[in-house]
């Protein structure tokens, strides 16, 4: 009989469920018990606490699957499982209903000062000119990530009146307009705008601290700021300066950068609204985990196509020249969204030379994969990765083709955005494949990806080269390679750079004005 281990508490519909075609142990284990308990299991499932290691993986020889009931992976050592042929399921969308409702509620709360008008008056006094409020009718609301949960505010804040304002450089102006959300240039101008603020973005380096001491700046003294994201994103120092200060109105926070934060000064602020981190804490939520992560187990166990899979690969191997591919390919699509600008509408794929003789559709689910991987909450998957593209209203294509004019074997990634059409290729060099990028935007370049990469696009002259090394020598940042690209002398050329450590945005700005630049496009990896 096919064995189940639910290692933390789940829903009951979800274990009857599992209960129908399986024999489904419900047990808290220590980490001693778990290694001597898994072996006897073909699937487990797990929440946050129970972690899944290489050491646990190795004792559980009858592993066919391991469900996480929520969305994080940080506990399930998944590339181990990846080796293994242990297949990954979550449950992405269980709670995403849950926390745009959850966002909302804290809107009305600052809206109506629900938080102290129960201090209030259970304190005994009767404060109704004190504690007027506003409504929501009419004020812009601020909408930083537009994926399923920011769609989600937006749609029910749109049924209180509001006026919709939304940044997400992923997200085409048509997608926007038929959201019914004007579509910003930048988080400043969302910051300027906005009644109220909520984010919605993936916690990455990039997005640590986006809406930090410079935006509160901008922002109306009226404004409101609501973290239901991450914490982190929004910069929690600045925030309890800004609010204590009166240049912002007052916040609503579910996450904090470190949790539990423990006592906070901004906890002291009366126009605050704060909550530990409810957003999924709903009984729906729960419910619909349970529900969601028992019918991926089931699909898996029956040998069937689970949609929630994260390690898709482990279902079969691709061929071994098209797989050591991949990771060059997800690489490209995180450069496409770094130097693709706003508004991606359409997204290209084109393989050339001997691999285009395979099925190359795990190329673009691969380069789906990055373009979407510092963009979005839930960890992006080769399976959902192409659900994202769709919900976003980006139209995806595939090429192939035998010929390739300059290399062995080319992969091409082309995106259609608000800003133009934009390219960035790539091949792999010698015995032990080694990655290179040889096209950016129109130009030819040969440059190895590193983390920290730097494009700039200028005017051709004598002399630029050592300004750019000179600003950044300023800061401490090493160049660790540089190329230079041009079509002709004194035209436009494309400077291609990997650095060492992170460039701060002003430290970029400085770079664009001392070479009076065109564009730069930083871009992070990843670690």
């Amino acid at each position: 009989m096919t064995k189940v281990l639910v290692a933390e508490p789940l829903a009951d519909e979800g274990v009857e469920l599992l209960r129908k075609d399986f024999e489904v142990d419900v047990r808290s284990l220590s980490r001693e018990e778990l290694l001597d308990a898994i072996g006897e299991y073909d699937a487990v499932i797990v929440r946050s606490a129970t972690k899944i290691t290489k050491e646990v993986l190795e004792r559980a020889g009858n592993l066919k699957v391991v469900g996480r009931a929520g969305i994080g992976l940080d506990n399930i050592d998944v590339d181990q499982c990846t080796r293994q042929g242990v297949l990954v399921v979550n449950a992405p969308q269980s709670n995403i209903l849950s926390a745009a409702e959850h966002t909302v509620a804290l809107m009305l709360a600052l809206a109506r000062n629900v938080a102290q008008a129960d201090a209030s008056l259970r304190a005994g006094r009767w404060e109704r000119d004190a504690l007027t409020g506003g409504e929501l009718h009419g004020k812009v609301l601020g909408i930083l990530g537009l994926g399923r949960i920011g769609t989600l505010v937006a749609q029910r804040a749109a049924g209180f009146g509001m006026k919709l304002f939304g940044y997400d450089p992923y997200v085409s102006r048509q997608r926007a307009a038929q959201l019914g959300i004007e579509l910003a240039s930048s988080v400043d101008e969302v910051c300027r705008q906005a009644d109220f603020l909520t984010v919605h973005l993936p916690k990455t380096a990039e997005t640590m601290g986006i809406v930090g001491e410079s935006q509160f700046r901008l922002m109306k003294p009226t404004a409101r700021v609501l973290n239901v994201s991450r914490g982190g994103i929004v910069d929690e120092e600045a925030l309890y300066q800004a609010v204590k200060e009166g240049r912002v109105a007052g916040a609503g926070l579910d996450v904090f950068s470190k949790e539990p934060p423990g006592p906070l000064p901004i906890f002291e602020l009366e126009n605050v609204v704060v909550t530990p981190h409810l957003g999924a804490s709903t009984e729906e939520a729960q419910t619909k985990a349970g529900v969601t992560i028992a019918e991926q187990i089931s699909l898996a166990l029956r040998g069937e196509f689970a949609p929630y899979a994260v390690n898709v690969q482990a279902g079969g191997e691709p061929a071994a020249d098209l797989r050591a591919y991949m990771p060059l390919t997800e690489k490209l699509g995180r450069i496409l969204t770094g130097i693709g600008g706003s508004g991606i509408s359409a997204v290209a794929f084109e393989v050339h030379g001997a691999i285009a003789e395979h099925d190359a559709r795990l190329l673009t689910l691969a380069g789906l994969k990055g373009l979407f991987s510092a963009v979005v909450h839930e960890p992006v998957t080769f399976v959902n990765a192409p659900l994202m593209a769709a919900e976003r209203g980006i139209d995806v294509k595939e090429t192939r083709s035998a010929q390739s004019k300059d290399y062995v074997n080319l992969v091409v990634v082309r995106a259609d955005s608000d800003e133009g059409s934009v390219a960035v290729g790539g091949t792999l060099v010698g015995k032990s494949n080694l990655e290179h990028i040889v096209q950016v935007y129109d130009y030819s370049i040969d440059m190895q990806p590193e983390r920290y990469m730097l494009f700039l696009r200028y005017r051709d002259r004598p002399g630029v080269v050592g300004q750019v090394g000179s600003v950044l020598g300023e800061v401490n940042v090493n160049i660790a390679s540089m190329q230079v690209s041009r079509e002709t002398i004194g035209g436009e050329a494309l400077m291609g750079l990997t650095v060492d450590d992170d460039v701060p945005p002003e430290v970029i700005d400085h770079i664009v004005e001392a070479i009076d630049a065109r564009d730069a496009k930083f871009i992070d990896l990843g670690a």
